[in-house]
């Protein structure tokens, strides 16, 4: 009769190091890099002496051995697939950002595509006067209430999804995320200002929108909606917080509208 050999590469993804457990009927096993089932014997390598044994045939569980390898086998094909899948989304993500400009700002991300939301110009209004809020020098606030706002009851860019995602660059350290605005006549409020007489303490109002935040470069995120957003009118904003020490506010908003015509770009 002749002598029939099959050999078996069970760690033929992971590489010839990978240990294989060549289980006994006893119970016990024995680790292996590959092995042959002969007619009557199975030899192996012994990954603990690295050299070849053999062992009888009768006293080698292999139904267990080959369905242990099987199984090891969909995993290793699994998490091969995983982190391929991983370094492809890796690859792209790189590359988009790659082609993030380097102004700072908000950028819709629209497929492959990323559009730039304009700058709004944001306003102080107390009394009925209007004075421009500059980027990097914050302006005086007095006593009384007073309101943020920008111009024009629609923002020019609009988003058809109500999940938008964004890439968004800061200037500098500092907090940012998305808010609802309020409409008004001809403008819409970004947010309500509370000056405390005296210490003239600022107690600011705004309509934050829960975010998800994920920094993808040096002051460069990629910030969406945690939930559907109703149509309406949004901003982006990065700002510095107010406190007893501070008697100035800093904002900049980049604002766009969810919902009605198609956004821009589409």
């Amino acid at each position: 009769m002749p002598r029939v050999v099959i050999l078996l590469f069970l760690c033929g993804l992971a590489g010839f190091a990978e240990t294989v457990k060549l289980y006994l009927k006893d119970g016990t096993f024995q680790l292996v890099r590959e092995y042959q089932v002969q007619t009557d014997r199975v030899r192996y390598y012994s990954t603990e002496r690295s050299d070849w044994e053999e062992i009888p045939k009768e006293l080698v569980d292999l139904d267990r051995t080959k369905k242990e390898s099987a199984e090891r086998e969909v995993v290793v094909r699994e998490e091969a697939k995983a982190q391929e899948e991983e370094d492809k989304a890796e690859r792209v993500m790189k590359k988009e950002i790659a082609a993030i400009p380097q102004d700072p700002g908000a950028y819709y991300i629209r497929g492959d595509n990323l559009d730039p939301l304009k700058q709004a110009e944001v306003k102080v209004v107390s009394d009925k006067k209007r004075s421009v809020l500059k980027v990097l020098s914050p302006i005086p606030i007095v006593s009384g209430k007073a309101t943020v706002e920008v111009d024009g009851e629609v923002a020019a860019f609009r988003v058809a999804e109500d999940r938008p995602e964004f890439y968004f660059r800061l200037g500098r350290e500092e907090r940012f995320g998305i808010i609802k605005l309020t409409p008004k006549k001809a403008a819409r409020v970004v947010e309500k200002l509370n000056i405390v007489p005296v210490s003239n303490e600022v107690v600011e109002e705004q309509i934050e929108v829960e975010t998800f935040k994920k920094q993808v470069g040096e002051l460069v995120f990629k910030i969406w909606p945690t939930k559907p957003l109703e149509p309406g009118e949004y901003a982006v904003i990065e700002f510095t917080p107010t406190d007893f020490t501070n008697k100035s506010i800093s904002l900049q908003a980049w604002d766009f509208t969810v919902g009605g015509a198609k956004s821009k770009g589409k």
